[in-house]
């Protein structure tokens, strides 16, 4: 995808002395606007309330923002309605009518299909996570997977192959937990995700059972669960603990309430995926610049491996990243949902709930290494840290996974 740049990059071409002055003038203009500054400072004049300010440096960031220009230009574009949202103090407002719009499953396909095609970001903790399941099920009759935070159900096809691939595949179940979202029936994606995977489990001649749960995660009963004596049980969590509210919504926070759940299932594994990211911060400064990091990067990946006009980069951007920048920048208190924290501070939460951290196994991690350099972008990094493996844009992390066990010399909490 990054060979059609040079379509998207206009290119010198001979002009007439004329035509020339006026591109170089346009250039210079172009060039003098640094989008980055201008968002921060637009942000200090919307946290001091001085509006007057605020609106002269919302027009001049929209007069320079696109969402069909550069990497920059783009995510100026969507960030700028955040600051409009929050100066105009209708930040709830709008986050609620992007979670209306309803996503299309065509549309969700074709980002899945972006995604794995340009970036290894979903990729390779799929394969993290499934590899770790095919060798804690080795010689099982039945697995049994809860997933929280199940949506589409995309992690499981290849799991099932390597299922099948097995000979004599053992038993598998998935419990599927995901809240009930707008636009949607109360159990509509987790019941649409259990029918594809039913079907794709025949296809493969596995055993396969499906119970989809439509819950917060923190209200999960583990009666709801089912859970049988006789199945190996492994909990999977990628990506959705950001989500969840921390000791600035609660003191008794949502996802240590969660990580406890999680510990009293006693999985036979447990395996935890996170966006690595600081911009949960309650100062709005702080945390407005650290997204400004974060989604920097993000959009620079985007334009080095994805053309600029194409229609499911556009989809990310503007249905789903938009929708986060907004939630981040313009709400506040139990509505601001997005609230991504390091892998070292989840790191401390897993601990703190009863938990021990097992190694990445070095043969997955030099898969991972090896899949990267022969499919995606030389600037994708992916490394070992502390018992995670890290997955990351030009030197910046932005995803973590590890696997963890239950500590029996902790009592169940």
């Amino acid at each position: 995808m990054g060979k059609q740049e040079s379509k998207d990059s206009p290119k010198g071409q001979s002009k007439g002395p004329a035509q020339q002055k006026l591109r170089g003038k346009r250039q210079i203009n172009k060039e003098v606007v640094d989008l980055r500054t201008l968002l921060i400072h637009c942000a200090q004049a919307v946290a001091a309330d001085d509006r007057q300010l605020a609106t002269e440096l919302i027009k001049k960031i929209r007069q320079h923002s696109s969402p069909d220009g550069d990497c920059t230009q783009r995510l100026a574009f969507y960030l700028v309605d955040g600051l409009e949202a929050r100066l105009a103090g209708i930040g709830s407002q709008l986050y609620r009518k992007f979670l209306e719009k309803r996503v299309t499953d065509e549309e969700v396909f074709k980002i899945y299909k972006l995604c794995l095609a340009a970036f290894p970001l979903l990729r390779a903790p799929y394969a993290f996570a499934n590899k770790t399941i095919v060798e804690a099920s080795r010689g099982q009759l039945k697995v049994h997977i809860i997933d929280f935070g199940i949506c589409f159900g995309f992690q499981w096809p290849s799991l099932i192959q390597q299922f099948a691939e097995q000979g004599v595949p053992p038993m598998l179940r998935i419990t599927g937990i995901d809240v009930t979202r707008p636009g949607f029936g109360t159990l509509e994606i987790t019941e649409q995700a259990g029918k594809r995977l039913a079907d794709y489990a025949n296809m493969f001649k596995v055993p396969f059972q499906y119970q989809g749960i439509s819950s917060r995660f923190e209200n999960v009963q583990i009666e709801d669960l089912n859970i049988e004596e006789d199945e190996l049980l492994i909990v999977n969590c990628l990506y959705r603990m950001k989500s969840l509210g921390d000791e600035t919504v609660s003191m008794n926070s949502a996802r240590d309430r969660v990580l406890k759940i999680m510990r009293r299932i006693n999985p036979k594994v447990f395996i935890l995926g996170v966006v690595n990211g600081s911009y949960s911060s309650p100062f709005f400064i702080t945390r407005f610049k650290e997204l400004l990091f974060h989604y920097s990067s993000v959009f620079d990946m985007f334009d080095a491996n994805a053309p600029r006009d194409n229609e499911a980069r556009k989809l990310l951007e503007g249905r789903v990243l938009a929708r986060e920048a907004i939630n981040i920048i313009a709400c506040e208190g139990a509505e601001r949902t997005e609230r991504p924290e390091t892998y070292k501070q989840w790191q401390a939460r897993c601990l703190k709930a009863g938990f021990e951290q097992l190694p990445v196994d070095p043969a997955i991690l030099n898969s991972i290494i090896e899949m990267k350099k022969a499919i995606y972008h030389e600037d994708f990094v992916a490394d070992e840290d502390s018992g995670w493996l890290l997955q990351g844009w030009k030197g910046r992390v932005m995803h973590a996974i590890s696997k963890w066990k239950p500590n029996e010399s902790c009592s169940d909490q």
